[in-house]
């Protein structure tokens, strides 16, 4: 048998890999690219109930399925708030720097909510950007890379044409949780995907 290439050995193991990754189509994926379960995660990066499905994630939700599912991040910054959009434009920059810094960007913003403003978000970003060894200069200017910008636009109008109004709005093969939700019904809805794709 022919010896994979490099560049379809890492193919194969981003699909395997529990390992966060971003797919080609510039989502970040938490457990396997190619389950045929997929959880879409529209989610503000402001939103106090995202911060809490972030912590049934953490806690109930990969534990569990991280070796079965594909749980993908998408973008949906809502008006009301002051920073959301920044904060998604910073975890794409931090994604596409290293991988892996992204979600961590997310998680970090998701847990220091209370301490993050309009008015101080800048110095927030950089401090983060200092920590983890990137250039703060970089993560603010990225702010205004009209690519990233355009990449998380994308991500909001598909979440309004599929008629996502509300954070976080988690579609388990396309069906809705919306807002604040238990994990057993989503974990009800997930065996049963799991189940009926065997």
């Amino acid at each position: 048998m022919r010896a994979l290439t490099l560049s379809a050995a890492a193919l194969v193991l981003a699909a395997t890999s529990t390992r966060p990754v971003l797919a080609a189509d510039k989502h970040l994926i938490e457990g396997v690219a190619q389950s045929p379960v997929r959880v879409l995660i529209f989610e503000d990066l402001q939103c106090p109930d995202c911060a809490d499905f972030r912590r049934m994630l953490d806690t109930q939700l990969l534990p569990r399925y991280a070796a079965t599912v594909r749980f993908e991040h998408r973008d949906f910054p809502l008006a009301k708030h002051a920073w959301a959009r920044k904060a998604s434009i910073a975890a794409r920059f931090f994604e596409e720097t290293r991988p892996g810094l992204g979600l961590e960007y997310r998680k970090y913003t998701m847990g220091h909510q209370p301490e993050i403003n309009a008015d101080n978000f800048n110095d927030h970003l950089a401090k983060f950007a200092k920590d983890s060894g990137v250039d703060p200069d970089k993560a603010v200017a990225a702010l205004a890379d009209e690519r990233l910008a355009a990449d998380v636009q994308k991500d909001f109008e598909d979440g309004t044409a599929r008629g996502i109004a509300h954070t976080p709005t988690v579609l388990v093969n396309g069906k809705p949780f919306i807002e604040t939700f238990a994990f057993a019904d989503v974990a009800a809805a997930i065996d049963a995907e799991l189940k009926s794709a065997r």
